[in-house]
């Protein structure tokens, strides 16, 4: 208790008791631990939160990514994701998430070629893919075989050297995209594609996807390009489901394969990850623009959801669903316009101009447009998380590099609110069985 309450600090009054307490607020943030300072006697637990889906508590102090939901506003080591994804690459925009800095002309050519060297896998990693049935899903194959990499490199597990958690990070990135084409491929049937050292890293991840019996893939420059923009879009968004599951697991000083396998489990989840597949679920169940005026009304009434619109952290415009949009002209210019996105544009436009989306803040995301985009491409819907997942391991690798050298960080381990019994009296089976 405190006479004086300090200006940057919060008095609470604990009625219960009578009792006041000041509370110093930090980065507009109390310290959850200050309120276990609150409790009615000493032999009892303090005050603690209650926050499901931490909805309003902050688990850690990042510089890797910042997001104002309320303006729409979306940056990555300060540089707005608008003037990244027109002039900037992929991997020159995963050195900036992982080095906190845009590389020099020499640190690039070294990244570049770091990453490119590193793209092969260990010849076991075939037969570890070959052993999963042949409806494996996507995800699922990746999950399990980015774990696997952590037994290929027991030396990652020495987290504590700046050389080696750089190897793991280069390693980690460079075998994604061969991971993710080499789970498709099997899905397909079809025989694995080695990386080409020769091309670049997106076109790289398209030829392993399509090569046939050609000498040698090259795909459209403009289909390249869009695909590169829709991996730096997804490249990192705070503290989000699976970057959390990153940061926890890593929290154990775990190796960081295991650590992004935990990352990978959490977008293969439908509330994460698989939101672009809904939006194409239901642009087909419309089937056509006549259809979208019933289909609003349904939404009103509860019947329908309106998949594609709103977000947990943007109250207003998504900025990449922005980018996404246009990248879309630059895919269909190459693919011929998928049909569905003139129910697409339609329903965004009846959306933004009725009042009870408006009301509610309902703007398009990221995820309304990217399905489109991939099924272009002609990727299956369950290749969609991988393609999400590829695009965001720089990020959760910069997060996990984060918090290995954030001394204020502790193994995770949240508290409970305990609803069971308590102080029951056990009998044997032996009488229980009578």
């Amino acid at each position: 208790m405190t006479d004086v309450a300090a200006k940057d600090s919060l008095t609470v009054t604990d009625n219960r008791t009578g009792q006041q307490y000041d509370i110093a607020i930090n980065d507009n943030t109390i310290a959850a631990t200050d309120l276990g300072q609150i409790r009615l006697t000493d032999d009892e637990p303090g005050l603690a939160t209650y926050d499901p889906g931490f909805v309003n508590t902050a688990s850690c102090r990042s510089a890797v990514t910042f997001i104002d939901g309320d303006k729409g506003i979306l940056e990555y080591r300060g540089y707005p994701i608008e003037q990244l994804a027109e002039k900037s690459n992929f991997l020159e925009v995963a050195y900036l998430l992982v080095h906190g800095a845009l590389p020099s002309k020499e640190e690039y050519d070294a990244w570049v070629h770091e990453i490119t060297y590193h793209t092969f896998v260990h010849e076991n990693v075939k037969g570890f893919m070959h052993g999963f049935r042949y409806d494996a899903h996507p995800m699922g194959m990746l999950m399990a075989s980015v774990g696997a990499l952590s037994t290929f490199y027991p030396d990652a597990r020495n987290i504590s050297d700046a050389d080696n958690r750089h190897m793991q990070i280069v390693r980690m990135i460079a075998k994604m995209p061969t991971l993710g084409a080499w789970s498709f491929r099997h899905a397909q049937g079809k025989p694995f594609v080695y990386p080409d050292n020769d091309l670049g890293y997106t076109a790289n991840f398209l030829s392993m996807l399509f090569k046939m019996s050609e000498q040698k893939f090259e795909a459209d420059p403009r289909l390249v390009k869009a695909l590169d923009v829709l991996f730096i879009l997804h490249a990192d968004h705070e503290q989000n489901c699976s970057t959390n599951a990153v940061r926890s697991v890593g929290s154990s000083q775990v190796d960081p394969y295991s650590a992004v396998a935990a990352g990978v489990g959490a977008l293969y989840g439908p509330l994460h990850g698989g939101a672009n597949e809904a939006v194409l679920r239901m642009l087909k169940r419309i089937g056509s623009k006549e259809n979208i005026p019933a289909f609003i009304e349904g939404v009103k009434d509860g019947n329908e959801r309106l998949m594609g619109f709103g977000h947990r952290v943007y109250k207003n415009f998504d900025p990449r669903a922005t980018i996404i949009k246009k990248a879309c002209d630059d895919v269909f210019e190459v693919t011929g316009v998928n049909p569905l996105l003139e129910i697409a544009k339609e329903l965004e436009k009846i959306a933004l101009e009725d009042e009870y989306f408006v009301k509610r803040k309902l703007y398009p995301n990221v995820d309304f447009y990217s399905g489109l985009i991939y099924e272009a491409f002609q990727f299956p819907p369950e290749m969609f998380t991988v393609l999400f997942a590829i695009g965001r391991t720089p990020g959760w690798l910069a997060q996990w590099a984060e918090l290995v050298q954030d001394k204020d960080q502790k193994i995770a381990r949240p508290k409970q609110i305990y609803t069971g019994d308590r102080e029951l009296t056990f009998t044997a089976a032996s009488e229980r069985w009578k």
